[in-house]
């Protein structure tokens, strides 16, 4: 039902612009300047990222569960292959670096464009007075 909103027709949704780092507002493909850096803004429609506050949230979300998944599969391959120990370091090193890369992209841009979505930003001392019950 949200396509037949005249305002976010053509817009991705949170996920797609996560997995594909698509502009929240045009879906270009310019969300990313790097592999895990936004662009200062869209090359297509000049959204300016820079004042969306993603913040370290995905990094400590994916400290626990890539590590969580990573060490539950090693312990599991030690137990029932009992393989050598460079084939862990082979194994599990470019796994856990390319999840973390992957993961970082996917939950920064999911943050980014859930912000957009719902017109987040930070609250100022207008914000407060306008919630303020008593009105002071």
């Amino acid at each position: 039902m949200a396509d037949d909103n005249p305002i976010t027709k053509g817009q991705p949704g949170i996920a797609a612009a996560a997995l594909f780092g698509l502009c929240p507002r045009c879906g270009a493909r310019t969300l990313f300047s790097g592999l895990a850096t936004f662009a200062p803004h869209c090359r297509a429609c000049g959204l300016d990222f820079s004042r969306f506050n993603v913040g370290d949230g995905p990094a400590a979300f994916l400290t626990l569960i890539i590590g969580a998944i990573v060490t539950g599969l090693a312990l599991w391959l030690e137990l029932a292959a009992h393989p050598p120990f460079w084939v862990h370091i082979v194994l599990w090193v470019p796994i856990t670096a390319a999840a973390v890369v992957w993961g970082l992209r996917a939950g920064k841009g999911a943050l980014l464009a859930a912000e957009y979505a719902r017109k987040a930003h930070e609250a100022g001392r207008d914000d407060l007075r306008r919630d303020d019950p008593r009105g002071e």
